[in-house]
């Protein structure tokens, strides 16, 4: 029991770590202030669609007569791509002169007549029922004619929205109808394409509410897509959505990141994956979080550690810290200016140069020490397969 007990407490021992067959050796790991790129991301997932998307409809009744376009087919704005048959239309617009035509010699005929009938009554040559039923003669008459007018201008309207134009710029990407389909107009435009441009494209990420607060508008973002597993696309942050969406008690917020597409890979409905830098800054002198806390200690029997130089008070500034830089084989206490930070490594600002050498901590290692002689400590462990017989 003695024995034991005497084990125990070499082992507890630092400084008879040597009695019990260790020896120690202690080491300070320093870094290197270097110059890189501090960078800090957000992850998220999303949707590829069409900056400008529009759904081209008629505002008419009739039977498509004509189609011009086609899935995929490249268009231009005020390019013609369909026509509705043109017969009813037409009817209905001639119908609508003839009306008006109609109405104005009408009007013209109650005019007369009002003209003449107030002269007389203003002579009292006439009664004054007579002149009031020419005076609503002619007040009919001419709101109809006012109305007939209107009417050539409605039938003339819709014998022009029998021609279809493209409004945009971009590619067909879907086609609602048939030639020979009659579409019917009622409270809603009846569909016919949908075209989009392609050039400009968006993708809407969902976005963690935990990494929203850091997502700034400007931000860069990389991403990619099944699609093309093998290429980077590139885009920035144009719009951070406030309106959140709650799925599985998962908080996310729509980000929209913007991206140029002029060899059109991109296309509606892909999945991108997005890395969105919330955090890039290039050329910057960088030390690892570790340095900031390292503080000096002595060793006894530690021989060629760096001695450290008296410390003065600590830095009172949020901006400011304390670092130990090697010189001259002592720790020199600097008070730096520091910038952003990733979690990992820090930005210097100001107090260090590109090659200054930075306490971390210190190493220390056990070794086994043999008695003089060669023998080895009876307590000791021995190798396996060290009691075999031969």
């Amino acid at each position: 029991m003695k024995l034991v007990n005497n084990l125990i407490i070499c082992a507890m021992l630092a400084g008879a770590a040597a009695g019990c067959g260790k020896k120690t050796s202690v080491s300070l790991n320093t870094v290197e202030v270097q110059t890189g790129e501090l960078s800090e991301t957000v992850t998220a997932t999303g949707t590829v669609e069409s900056v400008t998307q529009v759904d081209v409809g008629t505002q008419v009744t009739g039977i498509i007569d004509k189609l011009y376009a086609d899935y995929n087919s490249i268009v231009t704005k005020g390019q013609l791509i369909a026509e509705i048959e043109k017969t009813m239309l037409d009817a209905d617009l001639k119908s609508a002169e003839a009306n008006v035509e109609s109405a104005k010699l009408t009007y013209e005929y109650n005019l007369t007549n009002y003209n003449r009938d107030k002269a007389l009554h203003d002579k009292q040559l006439i009664s004054d029922y007579e002149f009031q039923t020419s005076q609503k003669d002619y007040e009919v008459s001419r709101t109809a004619y006012e109305k007939a007018k209107a009417d050539r201008v409605r039938a003339a309207k819709n014998l022009n929205y029998a021609e279809i134009y493209s409004p945009i710029d971009g590619i067909v990407i879907s086609r609602e109808v048939e030639v020979g389909q009659t579409v019917v107009s009622s409270m809603n435009v009846a569909n016919l394409y949908t075209i989009a441009d392609l050039d400009n494209m968006q993708v809407i990420g969902d976005v963690d509410e935990a990494d929203i607060g850091r997502v700034k508008v400007g931000q860069s973002v990389t991403f990619s897509v099944d699609a093309y597993p093998d290429d980077v696309f590139h885009g920035q942050v144009t719009q951070v959505r406030l309106n959140p969406t709650t799925e599985s008690n998962v908080v996310t917020y729509e980000v929209v990141v913007s991206a140029s597409n002029a060899d059109h890979k991109l296309i509606p409905g892909l999945t991108a994956n997005l890395t969105i830098y919330t955090l890039s800054i290039s050329n910057a002198l960088l030390l690892p979080q570790q340095a900031f806390t390292f503080q000096p200690r002595e060793f006894e029997n530690a021989e060629n550690l760096p001695k450290a130089e008296e410390a003065g008070p600590a830095p009172d500034k949020a901006d400011q810290r304390r670092v130990w830089v090697v010189r001259d084989n002592r720790l020199v206490p600097v008070t730096v200016t520091i910038g952003q930070n990733n979690g990992i490594k820090v930005e210097i600002v100001s107090g260090l140069k590109a090659g200054d050498v930075v306490a971390t901590g210190y190493d220390e290692s056990f070794a086994e020490a043999r008695p003089e002689g060669g023998q080895q400590s009876p307590f000791a462990p021995r190798p396996p397969g060290g009691n075999r017989k031969k």
